[in-house]
């Protein structure tokens, strides 16, 4: 018997990468996650809901009003995926010091905004400023992809500064912290590895025939393609390591003195690790 699927290569994406979130939901739930990254948690959910709706209300509702729920709704994801930065830091570097935190934070941010005011494209100040409601939607939209680029540089600062230096905290190798950040650093990095050779391959390549236009979309197509394929290989990753139990040096939660995050912070592995010696 000859089974045929006539599913293109997005419907397939769409599918595993829905299927997974709604895997990894069960586990943040199902292993009791929530309560320790609750932003994580609904940037997740915020972004299967994105996922779904596109699928439903594509093609069943006036253009201009979808696009007016999606961009509003991509506002909100991005706003969610700034808390999960800063969840995860504060969950990496449990008894940092104020002034240490100070200084990272103007560190990262300001070497996050300089690269983000160095990438384009940029429009015009005037198509934001108009006085009507389609240029306050554009502001949204701008605000919407100019916030997600920052979290994909923020991502990835964050998952060096974990590797090289978390393990003298709280963000040390096998930690849900760490495996976390390490599968947002991979799926930001391919976010803007990618994006950067679109836009590359975009301003040099001049097609001269339909074909050569059609080879151009084509290429397109297969890098956002495989973009998509890396995020569900982070799905999947983060689904694997959420699943397992932490070292038991890593499981004791504690205030850390002196680190201002009362309530939510986990005890240095070193000092555990001291404590259970004696």
């Amino acid at each position: 018997m000859h089974l045929n699927f006539h599913f293109t290569a997005v419907q397939t994406l769409w599918t595993l990468t829905f299927a997974a979130q709604l895997v990894l939901l069960v586990v943040l739930l199902g292993r009791d996650r929530i309560k320790r990254f609750p932003f994580f948690t609904i940037s997740i959910a915020l972004t299967a809901l994105r996922l779904l709706a596109s699928r439903l209300l594509f093609g069943r509702m006036a253009p201009v009003v979808l696009s007016e729920i999606f961009i509003i709704a991509a506002d909100i994801s991005a706003i969610a995926g700034i808390l999960v930065v800063v969840e995860m830091a504060r969950r990496a570097f449990v008894g940092l010091g104020r002034r240490g935190w100070i200084l990272g934070t103007l560190v990262v941010l300001a070497i996050g905004g300089s690269v983000l005011a160095a990438w384009g494209p940029w429009p015009p100040l005037k198509s934001l400023t108009t006085d009507s409601s389609l240029a306050v939607f554009r502001l949204l939209q701008l605000a919407a992809q100019k916030l997600d680029t920052l979290i994909d540089l923020l991502s990835i600062e964050l998952g060096l500064v974990v590797l090289f230096l978390g393990r003298r905290f709280s963000g040390g190798w096998r930690t849900h912290v760490q495996r976390i950040v390490i599968g947002l650093f991979t799926a930001s990095a391919a976010q803007l590895a990618i994006q950067a050779t679109w836009q590359l391959i975009a301003k040099s390549a001049v097609p001269r025939s339909q074909a050569e236009y059609d080879r151009i979309l084509g290429l397109r197509d297969h890098l956002f393609n495989s973009n998509g394929a890396i995020y569900i290989a982070v799905l999947v990753w983060w689904i694997v390591c959420l699943w397992v139990e932490e070292p038991p040096a890593y499981q004791i939660e504690q205030v850390a003195p002196n680190s201002g995050l009362a309530g939510s912070t986990a005890a240095s592995p070193a000092l555990i690790e001291s404590e259970t010696a004696e």
